[in-house]
């Protein structure tokens, strides 16, 4: 499965340049020309290994959209690139302080962007922890890295909350994790006793999942598991 790059620039002939040369490099873009919807964006888009940020944007300034990144629990460690004014030395200081990764002074060869996004791609995948990117349980198979999902071989489409809960639960195989443990994990927010959330999502990735759905088992009172030998 392709990097996933996330392409924030509210220069129509500018994101065009940048988002034709990743994904002849190889890479599956995502462009976003308003900083108002980012956020928007991350919610319903899978995963991003990498983003590439305009600092003069409109509305919110890259700085800010950056600081929010950093705080959210799904990107708070998205590797950033920020793309500067030449010569800003003020525009780059922000960015590094803010938690900006590395930073591109506009204007900036393709060849030279690419570089540096390949550079930082491959740093971060080796700071990385392993994960496991296969797993198999009775007529259950999970692909992490090419997010597919097979119930007796045939493939079934998940969305990516749903993905992201079968590979939590497949990952603490046999471990009771509570609604409060799902839900700060897949969502990074505490159960506050009333969100039906996580009971939601349980409820459709059973039914998605067929008779692979049993594999889920319900501890009462307490939260979720996928058992040992089903």
């Amino acid at each position: 499965m392709a990097n996933r790059i996330l392409v924030v620039e509210d220069d129509t002939a500018i994101s065009e340049l940048i988002c034709m040369n990743l994904e002849v490099t190889g890479y599956e873009v995502v462009p976003v020309l308003d900083g108002n919807e980012v956020e928007g964006t991350l919610e319903k888009e899978e995963d991003f290994e990498l983003a590439l940020l305009d600092i003069m944007l409109p509305e919110e300034d890259g700085i800010q959209i950056l600081q929010k990144l950093r705080q959210r629990k799904d990107t708070k460690k998205l590797p950033v690139i920020m793309l500067t004014a030449k010569g800003s030395e003020y525009d780059k200081v922000m960015g590094l302080e803010s938690g900006a990764d590395d930073y591109v002074s506009k204007p900036f060869g393709m060849m030279e962007l690419l570089a540096r996004v390949k550079a930082l791609l491959r740093r971060t995948e080796d700071l990385r922890p392993a994960q496991e990117s296969r797993y198999v349980i009775g007529d259950l198979t999970v692909n992490r890295k090419r997010h597919e999902v097979f119930v007796k071989g045939e493939a079934v489409t998940l969305t990516k909350k749903e993905f992201d809960m079968l590979c939590y639960l497949l990952e603490n195989k046999g471990m009771v994790l509570t609604r409060d443990q799902l839900l700060n994990q897949i969502w990074g927010y505490d159960f506050d006793g009333e969100n039906r959330t996580v009971d939601v999502h349980i409820r459709t990735l059973r039914q998605k999942l067929g008779d692979c759905g049993t594999y889920i088992e319900t501890i009462r009172g307490i939260g979720y598991k996928i058992g040992g030998n089903p």
